[in-house]
């Protein structure tokens, strides 16, 4: 090689890593600007497989903040999943202590030297990745960022594989401060949005709704009888009844609706794209499941209804958030006044 064609390469490789350091940091600000947990674990997967040219990509996180297992979840793109398998990876499994001690990027051949045994973690071993990452923040690991083979390409060079590091280090930066989010937001009892942060939501939508003209809803809930539960069975009965409550109304609302604690026994969900009779026909659906539902709580199985109101938004008359929920707060009373257990439409 001559001194030019030395001084040229040495140019080119400059350059790729001035192009990749760029490219970082817009990725940085791209994944530091989401909030959504959702949304971002997909804007990740699709950076991952953008930038590394690979043709899988999955993440192993945690689902709740009191989660103390690393699922795969829904957080994959291109992996064939089979049902029936748990891919799941306790928090205090040796893998993840092995990330804690010793960050780096891993093989499935290193694993099995450094661990021993896949014992645990068959469903992360059966995926056959060739690259499994840490996601690690502040010490501590987050996530588990694996990826299948890449794109005309065998293995990761030296280089390729402190990329990636850098690359998994913004992604669990992000994922961090997503968290943090979830806790500022979050109900810890119930495990649904806050009040305030629901309001934030209703304000936006609202002003989402003028604009466009398509339907919005709100239903307020409210536990029968909620009172009598604390009195008789005590408030940790009573908290118990809320959890359950809380989990059932989630299980019955879509991915873009929005549910919360308002208060108390009282809930709320937003569903945006709905008109009053589909959010009546929700209030429905999350009325029978909460009557069909129990509370196993000191060797006794306990059973409530909720009473719920409908209100949608009206540009005319809404001219305030407070004023669509003082409309499905109104219509909730209505129910309960009509006999608890049931759902009524604001006028």
């Amino acid at each position: 090689m001559t001194e030019a064609s030395g001084l040229e390469a040495l140019r080119e490789e400059y350059e790729k890593q001035l192009f990749d350091l760029r490219q970082l940091l817009e990725v940085s600000k791209s994944l530091n600007s989401m909030l959504d947990y959702h949304i971002l674990i997909d804007a990740i997967l699709f950076n991952v497989m953008g930038q590394m040219k690979v043709l899988k990509a999955g993440i192993f996180a945690k689902k709740g903040l009191d989660a103390t297992r690393f699922s795969l979840h829904r957080n994959y793109k291109g992996f064939e999943i089979e049902h029936g398998t748990d891919y799941s990876i306790p928090e205090d499994h040796p893998v993840i202590k092995l990330f804690t001690r010793q960050y780096g990027c891993y093989t499935l051949d290193d694993l099995r030297q450094r661990i021993g045994s896949f014992a645990g973690i068959e469903g992360l071993a059966s995926l056959g990745p060739s690259l499994i990452v840490p996601l690690k923040a502040k010490g501590a690991v987050n996530g588990l960022l694996i990826m299948g083979e890449r794109i005309g390409e065998e293995g990761f060079d030296v280089y390729e594989r402190e990329y990636v590091l850098n690359l998994a280090g913004l992604a669990a930066v992000a994922i961090n401060n997503a968290f943090l989010f979830e806790m500022t937001t979050t109900d810890m009892m119930t495990h649904l949005k806050m009040k305030h942060y629901f309001y934030t939501v209703l304000l936006e939508r609202m002003g989402e709704a003028a604009t466009s003209g398509k339907p919005l809803s709100v239903i307020m809930i409210d536990i029968d009888f909620f009172k009598k539960v604390n009195d008789t069975y005590g408030h940790s009965c009573g908290d118990a009844v809320l959890k359950e409550v809380a989990r059932v109304i989630q299980s019955n609302v879509r991915g873009n609706d929005l549910a919360a604690r308002y208060g108390g026994e009282e809930f709320c969900i937003l569903l945006p794209d709905a008109d009053a009779e589909r959010a009546r026909q929700a209030a429905e659906r999350v009325r029978a499941s909460v009557a069909a539902a129990t509370t196993d709580y000191d060797g006794q199985s306990l059973a409530v209804t909720v009473s719920l109101g409908v209100a949608q938004y009206d540009a005319g008359r809404d001219v305030s958030g407070k004023s669509l929920i003082d409309r499905a707060d109104q219509a909730l009373y209505s129910s309960k006044q009509a006999g608890r257990n049931r759902v009524s439409l604001s006028d």
